[in-house]
């Protein structure tokens, strides 16, 4: 085990992913002495397996708190200096001593390795990004990235012009393997849980991070194998449409002045309506109105209303309105979209 265990803690948070956990704990334990994992109510195997850890401290809970609140948890049964936020189907491939050097240099808050997949290829346009502004959720909610992915806005975004042999600041890794210094955790308040239950929660606090002057390091010698998808496979289409377009006009609401703001709720209401006309005209009945006419709904509202739409009392609990209603929702490390 790594001499600097004591100081750097790890937190995986599980929601059936039994298929993963056990090698993601495995390498986990080599890195580190504070294990910490917090079980979204898995229905699966993930709980017994994570017992056969003696070292790991599990935290069950009862009912899925979401990503951001499980975080929290985790983060707050640890006193290490330096916490790695771990995605369990990620399985750590250095140590992790270099990331907690990087958060040690001046105003450095959090730091961030590589992902690679299971070819051994780093995974670019994932894990780092810049932090989305208003032109970019709208081409991505209009889905002209999808159509265009190599459009100088798409490009910047997704970070495609970096060279990913050096150190250096970044905007946004990808919280599947994403290591924060404590002390900024706290001063922060940890992740925001009205992120709930997943998406855009990581991306807010690095954002959060930015703005009260701290930054944050992309060390390429630190690497994870990430397999990746663990979060959605099992979600239901309209939930993960919900979940994700709720959140990115929450994440719009928090951080961008009121014109960027109606523009992404513009653009919203314009691609799901698109969505779900070709939908219901390509013969799939009813479903693409479930899907995104509650979506549809609710960016007329933004547009009109504004951001204080989303900070409202009424909106914001009508984001939470199937809070607890799918069993099969899996954890995630976000990153918006």
């Amino acid at each position: 085990m790594n001499a600097t265990g004591s100081s750097i803690g790890i937190v995986i948070v599980t929601h059936n992913s039994a298929g993963f956990i056990e090698p993601c704990l495995e390498a986990a334990l080599q890195r580190s002495s504070q294990v910490v994992v917090v079980d979204n109510a898995s229905s699966d195997q993930t709980c017994q397996i994570v017992r056969r850890f003696s070292h790991v401290r599990l935290l069950a809970n009862a009912h899925n708190a979401g990503f951001a609140a499980a975080v929290n948890q985790g983060f707050a049964r640890l006193s290490c200096e330096f916490v790695l936020v771990l995605n369990p189907d990620a399985i750590l491939q250095s140590g992790l001593e270099i990331l907690a050097e990087a958060c040690r240099l001046p105003k450095v808050a959090a730091a961030a390795g590589q992902l690679i997949d299971t070819a051994g290829r780093p995974q670019t346009g994932f894990m780092v990004r810049r932090f989305p502004t208003a032109t970019v959720l709208a081409l991505e909610t209009l889905g002209l990235n999808k159509l265009w992915p190599g459009n100088p806005v798409n490009r910047r975004y997704r970070c495609l012009d970096l060279d990913y042999s050096k150190p250096q600041d970044v905007d946004q890794p990808a919280g599947a393997f994403l290591m924060i210094a404590r002390r900024v955790w706290l001063e922060l308040g940890g992740f925001d849980e009205q992120f709930h239950p997943l998406w855009f929660e990581d991306v807010d606090f690095l954002e959060r991070l930015r703005k009260q002057g701290y930054r944050t390091r992309f060390v390429p010698e630190a690497a994870a194998l990430h397999y990746g998808a663990h979060s959605i496979a099992g979600m239901q289409p309209r939930l993960r449409v919900w979940y994700w377009y709720a959140n990115l006009l929450r994440y719009a609401a928090k951080h961008f002045r009121s014109k960027g703001f109606r523009t992404v709720a513009a653009a919203v209401a314009v691609g799901t309506a698109a969505r779900m006309i070709t939908g219901i005209s390509a013969g799939h009945g009813l479903k693409p109105l479930a899907e995104y006419g509650k979506v549809l709904r609710l960016a007329g509202k933004a547009v009109f209303v504004g951001p204080s739409c989303l900070r409202g009392e009424a909106c914001g609990s009508s984001l939470n309105l199937e809070k607890n209603s799918d069993s099969t929702l899996r954890n995630s490390h976000s990153h918006g979209s």
